[in-house]
C-alpha cells in the first residue's frame, strides 16, 4: 500500500460545487452523508453571500451526480426561536439510529460563539431541533450509531479549553443530557502534521477490527492552516479505548481544487458511508467545493494499524 494512496479521489471531482445550485451561494462545503433506499443524500453547508451557513439537502442515485438540491435549508439559520443559531447552522454529521430515523449533530453559531446541537430527521424533509446540548466553544461533534452496553449513547466533540484543542467524548441515556466527560485523545505535538488542533470528521464506520474514525488535523505552515485526514481505530464494545491511532495523514489537499478556494490547503469531511466494503468519504475542498474519495475499508483499517504510532513509539523519532 502506497504512501498517500489509499484514497482515490473519484474521477468526476469536484461532485457538487456553487454552480451546480439552482441559486446564488457562496461555497457549498462540508456535508453529512446517510444512505436511504439505495440513494445517497447529502447534507451540505451552504454559505450565503453574507457569509451565513444553513444546512440543506442534495439527493442523487448513484452518489455521484444528478444532484437534486432542495431550495430551502433542512436547518435554517437566524430564526427567532433558535437565537444560538443566528449566524449559522454549520458542518453537520448524520448518524442512523433506528430503522428510518437519523440524529444530526451540527455547530450552532451565534455572537456566543459556537455551540453542538442536535436535531432529529425521520425523512430529510423536516428535522426536529432537540437544541444546543453542549455550550460555547465547543464544534465538530458526532454521535456513535450503537449505544454503549451500559446504555448510553456516546457522543465525540471538540471543545476549545486552555490546554488545546481535542477530542473528547460524553455519555447520555436520552441524547438531552450529557455527563461522565473524558479525554479520547489529544492534539499532535511539536511540528506533527495535527499539532494545531485536531476534530472528529465522520461519524465512525464499524469495521471488524474496530470504530473507524477519520479525524482532521491542522498544522500551521507560514501564517496558513493546512487541513488534513488521519485515522484511528476504537474499541467496538467501549469506543473509549482507542486502538490505534495514525502517525501519520492519510489524505491531504493535492489536487486543485483542494489547494486553491476560499481556504486554500483544506480538505475536511463530516461524512463517510461503508458501501460493499468501500469507504465512500464526501469532504470540503477548500472550503469552497465538496469532493468525493473512495478507498477499501480494510485499506483503511490496515493503514490504521500499519502506521499506529500508539504501539509503535519509534514514530516520535521519525
Amino acid at each position: 500500500m502506497a504512501k498517500g494512496q489509499v484514497f482515490r479521489r473519484h474521477e468526476q471531482n469536484p461532485v457538487l460545487t456553487p454552480g451546480d445550485l439552482p441559486f446564488q451561494v457562496n461555497a457549498i462545503m462540508n456535508p453529512g452523508v446517510a444512505e436511504v433506499d439505495g440513494e445517497i443524500i447529502l447534507l451540505p453547508r451552504i454559505e450565503d453571500a453574507r457569509g451565513i451557513s444553513g444546512i440543506h439537502v442534495a439527493r442523487s442515485r448513484n452518489g455521484v451526480d444528478g444532484w437534486e438540491i432542495a431550495p430551502r435549508p433542512l436547518l435554517e439559520p437566524g430564526l427567532p426561536d433558535h437565537p444560538y443559531e443566528r449566524w449559522g447552522c454549520e458542518d453537520p454529521r448524520v448518524t442512523k439510529i433506528g430503522p428510518n430515523k437519523w440524529v444530526i449533530a451540527y455547530t450552532a453559531y451565534s455572537s456566543h460563539g459556537s455551540a453542538v446541537a442536535l436535531a432529529i430527521t425521520e425523512d430529510f424533509v423536516t428535522a426536529t431541533r432537540l437544541g444546543v446540548i453542549l455550550s460555547p466553544p465547543n464544534k465538530d461533534a458526532t454521535i456513535f450509531p450503537e449505544q454503549t452496553p451500559d446504555g448510553n449513547w456516546l457522543l465525540l466533540h471538540r471543545p476549545v479549553t486552555g490546554a488545546g484543542e481535542h477530542i473528547w467524548y460524553a455519555c447520555s441515556p436520552d441524547m438531552q443530557h450529557w455527563a461522565k466527560p473524558g479525554l479520547l485523545f489529544p492534539e499532535g505535538q511539536g511540528p506533527w502534521w495535527d499539532a494545531e488542533r485536531i476534530g472528529v470528521g465522520a461519524p465512525p464506520i464499524a469495521t471488524p477490527a474496530g470504530w473507524l474514525l477519520i479525524y482532521h488535523g491542522v498544522k500551521l505552515l507560514g501564517g496558513h492552516r493546512i487541513y488534513r485526514l488521519g485515522l484511528a481505530l476504537l474499541d467496538r464494545r467501549d469506543p473509549r479505548q482507542v486502538l490505534a491511532r495514525t502517525a501519520r495523514w492519510v489524505f491531504a489537499p493535492e489536487a486543485s481544487y483542494e489547494q486553491h478556494g476560499l481556504v486554500p490547503g483544506v480538505v475536511y469531511t463530516c461524512g463517510a458511508l461503508d458501501r460493499d466494503g468501500e469507504t465512500w468519504m464526501y469532504y470540503g475542498a477548500a472550503d469552497t467545493v465538496i469532493g468525493l474519495a473512495i478507498a477499501r475499508t480494510a485499506d483503511l483499517v490496515e493503514f490504521a494499524q500499519q502506521h499506529d504510532f500508539l504501539t509503535k513509539p519509534s514514530y516520535y523519532l521519525e
